[in-house]
């Protein structure tokens, strides 16, 4: 059910406000977002150089953005954590690990993407 107060366009802004703070949490707080946001701006234009297709372009530039996608996940997963403790506990570090998994995954999917793309155009 939605908030009263809280549907249409109110919902829209309000919903834009809040993703707008966690994208500054994450620069402020994450130095492995900034880091990844960073490698990606590199990227992005040397996707547009290296694909020879729309699809490869996209698929080169979509590799990049699912890193910043996880590392956030990854991010907010690690802050509530966080949140409910600092001692240590079994299924806290669990949590936290399965959320680094997650972000070295779509980093090694980054690297065969662009490793194929380029292998195609060289070759």
């Amino acid at each position: 059910m939605a908030k009263p107060g809280n549907t249409g366009l109110t919902r829209i802004v309000n919903a834009t406000r809040f993703s707008a703070q966690g994208f500054r949490h994450a620069w402020t707080h994450e130095a492995a977002f900034r880091q990844e946001l960073g490698i990606t701006v590199v990227l992005v234009p040397i996707a547009l150089w290296l694909g020879q297709t729309p699809v490869e372009r996209l698929l080169l530039i979509a590799s990049c953005v699912l890193v910043i996608i996880v590392e956030l996940l990854n991010s907010a997963i690690e802050a509530v954590v966080d949140r409910f403790g600092g001692e240590l506990h079994e299924l806290s570090g669990r949590a936290k690990d399965l959320g680094s998994a997650a972000v070295f995954v779509s980093l090694v999917l980054v690297l065969a993407t662009w490793t194929t793309i380029a292998w195609q155009r060289f070759t």
